[in-house]
């Protein structure tokens, strides 16, 4: 599909989060992710500025149209209103004045956890490592959630031949400490942040919260200042306090991923995407997740049967907000 120019025809689809905005380009010729970019917000002061420099980029290629078909942005945070707020970083979004920077082509803001949603349904076999469990049902719901920069959560329900994407904010809902370190932990989070929701633990920040807790109660100095130095510090097994760390984050996961199967009835499975648990995926294979998904007393039955996926695949909210765009029909 090319306009009267010659230049193929394309839309633009973006990743939001609190950390780096990925961009591509969908070729409308074969569906495909392309001209890829990833751009850290903290380098930018607004978002309109990291636009700018995306469409540059994709003028400067030299084969595309002037202007996107459609585009979709997935963004990392409530989408409610015409002027979005991050979550998690100082960005914020006006869809009006976007829309018309982009030449007042359609286009669309889904939370980027919706984008998620959608990209499970387009997952092969290739890109997730399952963690347990049986053989999904294709006709029940399906839970979504991410540990990364927050904690993400969707639900996609198959309803009359399509499948519904649900946009939530569950990893802001209490956190619930079920043995005795936990709630040392949580005493600790509870007496600095004043509440203690899921997102204090599952999140990077959370992790590096997490293993300054511990220090603590174990009347050590932190020897890390970032979540990514106390993975690998898990990882390699250098430091016993990350690797305690990293087990505790397993063990809460899989009690919070257990809590949301119940919730949703998610029988068609549950899926982790995100950032981190593809990082540590060697830990979590090895930590008491599974168990801790499963220990719910007389519904453990319920929960055994459902299968956990950790999403491995790239670039999944980019795929998810073209699959949307492909959902709604656009161009």
């Amino acid at each position: 599909m090319s306009d009267s120019a010659g230049k193929k025809s394309w839309q633009l689809v973006a990743d939001v989060g609190g950390t780096n905005a990925r961009f591509a380009v969908v070729d409308l010729e074969d569906a495909s992710l392309c001209d890829v970019v990833y751009y850290s917000v903290g380098e930018y002061e607004v978002f309109a500025d990291v636009l700018t420099a995306f469409c540059t980029s994709v003028a400067a290629a030299g084969c595309w149209a002037q202007t996107p078909q459609s585009a979709c942005l997935a963004v990392a945070g409530p989408v409610d209103g015409s002027v979005l707020k991050f979550t998690n970083s100082p960005w914020a979004i006006d869809a009006n004045d976007i829309k018309a920077q982009l030449d007042d082509v359609p286009l669309h803001i889904i939370n980027d956890f919706a984008a998620v949603g959608y990209a499970t349904t387009t997952l092969g076999s290739g890109d997730c490592t399952q963690l347990g469990g049986g053989k999904a049902h294709s006709t029940k719901p399906v839970a979504v959630l991410g540990p990364g920069t927050g904690l993400g959560v969707c639900a996609v329900v198959p309803c009359q031949g399509q499948n519904v994407v649900i946009e939530a904010e569950g990893g802001h809902a209490d956190y619930a400490p079920v043995d005795a370190q936990e709630i040392a932990v949580f005493n600790i989070l509870l007496q600095r942040f004043g509440r203690v929701s899921y997102e204090r633990l599952l999140s990077g920040a959370g992790i590096l919260s997490t293993y300054q807790a511990l220090a603590e109660l174990a009347l050590r100095q932190p020897a890390h200042e970032h979540p990514e130095d106390v993975y690998q510090a898990a990882i390699d097994g250098s430091d016993t306090l990350a690797m305690r760390t990293l087990h505790l984050f397993c063990r809460i996961l899989g009690s919070f991923a257990g809590n949301l199967a119940l919730t949703l009835g998610a029988r068609g499975g549950v899926f982790i995407a995100g950032g981190i648990a593809p990082k540590v995926l060697s830990i979590l294979q090895q930590s008491e997740f599974r168990n801790r998904f499963e220990s719910k007393g007389r519904l453990r039955g319920f929960l055994a049967d459902i299968p956990v996926q950790v999403i491995t695949a790239k670039d999944i909210g980019l795929k998810g907000a073209a699959a949307y765009l492909a959902h709604q029909g656009n161009p």
